[in-house]
């Protein structure tokens, strides 16, 4: 039986928020849940990028261009073989996001956006990452949250993962059903 029998056949899901605010495990869930392939967003940073946020320095948009088109580029390529995933990659910006949705319908956002009470506390727990919590009011500065006429949802993302990824999916069925 097919785990997602009303999300269209080919959907890129694009888990999306600051550092901390479990896109990871998010997305890990949904595709336990979906059966698709996830992909790290953070794996397709350039090194330098990855250096810059290890020193504390927090990434301008020069930096970030080239990470959005090469996630850009994997949503195309799966776009073109038929295949859905879920994808996690920050989006902090509509300019970002445009960037990612053009030429790619199958976009749809599942913003996590927790309180930044949940987030401080997160970010102290988590070790062996390179964000160092340090970033996270330029992430929080930069952050545009999704507008009405982007594809997505927002979920505050403080509940159990599982029940999270539940919300999530009830909103993507809701605004994508399958075509019949």
């Amino acid at each position: 039986m097919d785990p997602a029998p009303s999300i269209p056949a080919t959907t890129s899901i694009v888990v999306m928020g600051v550092s901390g605010s479990g896109k990871t495990s998010i997305a890990l869930e949904l595709a336990r849940c979906l059966g698709w392939d996830y992909i790290e967003g953070d794996d397709l940073h350039p090194e330098s990028n990855v250096a810059k946020m290890a020193a504390g320095i927090p990434l301008d948009d020069e930096d970030r261009w080239p990470w959005l088109r090469a996630v850009a580029a994997v949503i195309g390529e799966r776009e073109r073989a038929g295949s859905s995933l879920l994808l996690t990659c920050s989006a902090l910006r509509r300019s970002y996001r445009d960037l990612l949705r053009e030429r790619h319908p199958s976009v749809w956002f599942a913003h996590v956006a927790p309180s930044e009470a949940v987030l401080t506390a997160r970010l102290a727990a988590r070790s062996g990452h390179y964000m160092p919590s340090s970033l996270l009011s330029s992430q929080l500065a930069t952050l545009e949250p999704l507008a009405a006429d982007e594809p997505g949802a927002t979920v505050p993302g403080e509940d159990a993962v599982d029940h999270t990824a539940t919300e999530l999916l009830a909103a993507l069925r809701a605004a994508r059903p399958a075509a019949r």
